[in-house]
């Protein structure tokens, strides 16, 4: 993967990113958005990203793929999992990096490139209810919402979005 914007580039993951990753897994919002997501250590982190990269080699992921600034500052990825109705699309953007349109930028570019390449034509979004930031990073790249209401969010009922792109 190797998509250029602007201001981003979004390409492969490389385990020597791993203290990076951890960095950005330990920030406020990715601890309450996210929280399978938070690696408390740099060893811990390497050992997810060696199954991330193990992944890139299975047809049904999850692929994540690092955001990078131009000047090669690692602020966080964007990604594809499987879900019971076909896709999903992930993202994080380090709590230092947000509110400066980087997830909707990549978002935006990263969709033309992973729709075509895992043969789809509708893939969805699911934020809790309470991310405003994410709805309006769904909404601002063409998602339409699908859902609201209680549903399962990582083992629990929580009140949710979900928004589809076709």
């Amino acid at each position: 993967m190797n998509i250029k914007t602007e201001r981003l580039l979004i390409t492969d993951l490389s385990l020597d990113m791993a203290a990076d990753i951890q960095r950005n897994s330990v920030d406020e919002d990715n601890k309450k958005f996210v929280p399978d997501e938070v690696f408390e250590t740099v060893e811990q982190t390497k050992e997810v990203v060696q199954w991330l990269l193990d992944s890139y080699h299975s047809p049904t992921g999850p692929f994540l793929y690092p955001i990078l600034t131009n000047n090669q500052e690692n602020i966080g990825y964007v990604q594809v999992c499987t879900i019971d109705e076909g896709w999903e699309i992930g993202y994080h953007i380090a709590k230092e990096y947000t509110g400066k349109g980087y997830a909707t930028e990549a978002v935006k570019a990263f969709l033309p490139v992973i729709l075509p390449q895992l043969h789809i034509h509708k893939i969805y979004g699911i934020v809790l209810e309470e991310n405003i930031a994410s709805h309006k990073v769904l909404e601002h790249c063409g998602f339409r919402l699908d859902y609201k209401g209680i549903a399962l969010y990582q083992g629990e009922n929580r009140s949710l979005r979900k928004y589809i792109f076709e």
